[in-house]
C-alpha cells in the first residue's frame, strides 16, 4: 500500500466559532472586570441610565463607556432600549455590591493585574516545567500581594466569594460535632469558618493568615458578631499552627508544591489534638477520559504559582507523607470542589511518643 497525504479538512464555520470563542475569552473576562470598575450593577440597579449619565456617576468617560456598556449587551450583562438607554440584566445583578453571594469579589480576583500578567506567560510555563511569574511580577504571587494591598484585598474578597457560593455546600458536609476549636488554615477572611460556627454556637474557632490578609477577616467577623467566639491570629503555615480539633484547609494546598504542601500537613499533624481532623476543600481532578473543570484550575496554578490541581490518589500521597490517613471524600452538590476529610495514622499517645 502506497502512503498518501490527505489535506485537513478545511475549518468549518462551527470551527471558527468555537476556536474565536476560546481565543478572545480575555476580551469578555477584561471587560467584565471593567463593567464591576465602573458599578454598573449598582448604578443600573433601580432602572435604565444612558451610558453619558453612568460615566457622570462613575467618573468615567462617556464615549468610552458607551463602548464597554454597548458590548456588555452583547455579552448578556445589559439590554440597551432605542432611545440609548441601558438596563442591567439578571446577571449583572449578581455583581452588585450588596447582592448576597455577590460574584463582584470573584471577577476582580480572576481578572486582576497579578494574575493576568502571570497568566500571559502559561506557555514559557509548559517549556520550562514551571511558573514564570517571576519574570512578570519580580517575585512570587503571595510576595507580590504583600505589597500591592489593593491586589491583595481584591484576592482575598475573591476567596470570600468562591466560598459564599461555593463552600456554602462544604460547609453542610462538614461535621463540628464535638469540635470545640477549630482553624481556619490561610482561611483569608474566614468565611468558611464563619459557616460552621454560626451552624455550631458551641464552637470557637481561630481564622489563621497573614498578617496583612486579617483585617479583611476582623470585618467579616464582627459584621457576623461571632467577635467573641472567632480568633485572628497572624502567622505562616510553614512554621506553625495553632492546637485545634479541627482543621480547614480550603483551597491551599493546590498553591502548593509536594514538598510544601507536606510541610504543611505536617504542621497540622503536630498541632492536632488526639481525635482531631483535617478537613481538605479542593476541586479534585477527574480520570483523563473525563478530568472535568480541575484541569483548567490546574493551569492556573502553573500561570501563577508553584502548585497544581490533583486527583484524589494525588492528595492520599501527600497524606500519608504527613502522616494522615483520608478517612472520607465528599462531592459537593451544586459546585466542583470536594471535602477530603483525613486524621493522623496514629497520635503520641498510642504509640508512647512524646
Amino acid at each position: 500500500m502506497t502512503g498518501t497525504h490527505q489535506s485537513p479538512a478545511v475549518p468549518s464555520p462551527e470551527d471558527f466559532e468555537r476556536i474565536n470563542d476560546l481565543v478572545t475569552g480575555h476580551w469578555k473576562s477584561q471587560a467584565v472586570r471593567a463593567a464591576v470598575k465602573l458599578c454598573l450593577a449598582d448604578h443600573l440597579s433601580s432602572g435604565g441610565l444612558t451610558a453619558e449619565e453612568v460615566a457622570h456617576r462613575a467618573g468615567s468617560a462617556p464615549d468610552t463607556t458607551f463602548r464597554l456598556m454597548r458590548a456588555c449587551v452583547t455579552l448578556g450583562l445589559l439590554s440597551a432600549d432605542g432611545e440609548g438607554r441601558f438596563y442591567g440584566t439578571q446577571s449583572l445583578a449578581a455583581l452588585r455590591t450588596d447582592a448576597p453571594g455577590s460574584l463582584r469579589g470573584h471577577v476582580l480576583a480572576v481578572t486582576q493585574e497579578a494574575q493576568f500578567l502571570a497568566f500571559s506567560r502559561l506557555t514559557d510555563a509548559v517549556f520550562k516545567g514551571g511558573t514564570q511569574v517571576e519574570a512578570v511580577l519580580g517575585t512570587d504571587f503571595f510576595t507580590y500581594l504583600e505589597h500591592h494591598p489593593d491586589q491583595a484585598r481584591e484576592f482575598s474578597e475573591g476567596l470570600t466569594s468562591l466560598t459564599t457560593n461555593w463552600v456554602g455546600d462544604a460547609a453542610s458536609v462538614i461535621n463540628t460535632t464535638g469540635v470545640e476549636v477549630a482553624v481556619d488554615v490561610g482561611g483569608a477572611n474566614g468565611t468558611l469558618l464563619y459557616l460552621l460556627a454560626e451552624k455550631n454556637p458551641t464552637m470557637r474557632g481561630i481564622v489563621f493568615d497573614r498578617p496583612n490578609v486579617l483585617e479583611g477577616a476582623r470585618a467579616e467577623r464582627d459584621s457576623r458578631g461571632l467577635a467573641d467566639r472567632i480568633e485572628l491570629v497572624g502567622g505562616t503555615f510553614f512554621d506553625a499552627v495553632p492546637e485545634a480539633d479541627l482543621y480547614l484547609l480550603k483551597f491551599i494546598l493546590h498553591d502548593w508544591d509536594e514538598e510544601s504542601c507536606v510541610k504543611i500537613l505536617r504542621r497540622c499533624r503536630a498541632a492536632m489534638r488526639p481525635g482531631a481532623r483535617i478537613a481538605i476543600v479542593e476541586v479534585i481532578v477527574g480520570e483523563i477520559t473525563d478530568p472535568g473543570p480541575g484541569s483548567l484550575m490546574d493551569l492556573n496554578m502553573l500561570a501563577v504559582v508553584s502548585g497544581r490541581e490533583r486527583s484524589l490518589s494525588e492528595y492520599d500521597t501527600l497524606l500519608m507523607a504527613a502522616g494522615l490517613r483520608r478517612i472520607s471524600v465528599t462531592e459537593a452538590r451544586r459546585s466542583p470542589q470536594s471535602v477530603i476529610e483525613a486524621q493522623a495514622l496514629c497520635f503520641p499517645s498510642e504509640t508512647g511518643v512524646t
